[in-house]
């Protein structure tokens, strides 16, 4: 893999992120510790660096296999980035939401679990509502102070809130957020609205989760496999399948699986884009890292967009209306311009 800048910040990522979510068996699903060490043998194997967990990934056991796997000569190559705010401790009001208490009180834990003293990339995991942005900023300026963090980054927030937050770091002088992480993916392009051009103005790179929609642009629910999805869930109406048979056609033409084209997209749309590719079998890791070398062309990519577009909505839709008529007005005036 080649590597990225993260944001506007010197920190080199893969072009891919390894998402460790299913790191454990808890819940009866997930990939054991000898199935997640293969997994990131396989992902390091081929250039990988970035790993994405979170204090709550299967009860702490995601950072913990993580910890057992880097040892300290490999600690500088890997970036880890892992999340806080989500409840890991029932018996603790303040064990949840976006608070310095718990920011501090999780980030401990994590660097335990990890068997590290410092976290490459903190990301607040989603936004509680309650917290005041200017407590979680200046929280996560004295972690990097300290030499816990590297870089602040945020996820599943809204974009008016990460934008008072970054013009906010600016104005005082603590670290911004490089990242930002939001569902992303064919099935699911309303981040467009506001969240995607908010953080190409912050120079934020987007890690967008789910791109392959837990799996069904990859086929498998055309093919019958319905796994643990329940069958009200979006992913199955028919707007999906209609995406999703569209992504197979064009995989078949290209002789490539829909998984690519569908991870591809995600990183061919005008901005920077680390998709966060989950796997919980060696296989699925193996099928995914072959993305990297696929080039979707213009007629790819505008039968894909115009398969999956959505309403922009107000004020979106305006501006695009306005644009319309603006460059009607232009040909007009050049029209004349000519004749004159």
């Amino acid at each position: 893999m080649k590597y990225k800048l993260l944001g506007r910040s010197g920190l080199k990522v893969s072009e891919l992120c390894l998402g460790t979510m299913g790191f454990g068996t808890e819940a009866n699903w997930g990939a054991d510790k000898r199935t997640s060490f293969e997994i990131m043998d396989a992902f390091a194997n081929a250039g990988g660096n970035f790993i994405d967990t979170a204090n709550i990934y299967k009860l702490g056991t995601s950072e913990k296999i993580i910890g057992e796997y880097i040892s300290n000569d490999d600690r500088d190559f890997f970036v880890l980035a892992t999340k806080y705010t989500l409840l890991d401790n029932r018996t603790n009001p303040n064990a949840s939401g976006n608070n310095r208490k718990n920011m501090m009180r999780s980030v401990e834990e994590s660097l335990k679990r990890l068997q590290t003293d410092f976290i490459d990339v903190l990301y607040l995991h989603i936004w509680d509502d309650i917290t005041p942005i200017d407590e979680v900023l200046r929280g996560l300026d004295d972690l990097i102070r300290q030499g816990k963090v590297n870089y602040a980054a945020i996820s599943d927030t809204p974009a008016w809130v990460v934008a008072k937050g970054n013009t906010l770091a600016e104005l005082m002088g603590w670290s911004q957020f490089i990242a930002l992480q939001v569902e992303y993916s064919l099935l699911q392009r309303t981040p467009e609205r506001e969240l995607i051009p908010m953080a190409k103005h912050f120079g934020m790179t987007v890690t967008p989760w789910a791109p392959l929609a837990g799996g069904a642009l990859t086929g498998k629910y055309l093919r019958g496999d319905k796994g643990r999805i329940k069958p009200e869930s979006n992913r199955l109406n028919d707007n999906s399948m209609r995406i999703t048979k569209e992504v197979v056609a064009i995989a078949d033409e290209l002789g490539v699986s829909p998984g690519h084209v569908a991870l591809q997209w995600t990183r061919q749309q005008g901005f920077s884009s680390i998709p966060i590719v989950g796997a919980t079998k060696l296989s699925q890791l193996e099928d995914n890292l072959q993305s990297v070398d696929l080039v979707l062309n213009e007629e790819h990519l505008r039968r894909l967009d115009e398969t999956s577009v959505i309403p922009l909505g107000f004020p979106g839709d305006f501006f695009k209306e306005e644009a319309v008529r603006i460059n009607s007005f232009g040909g007009f005036y050049d029209r004349v311009e000519k004749r004159n």
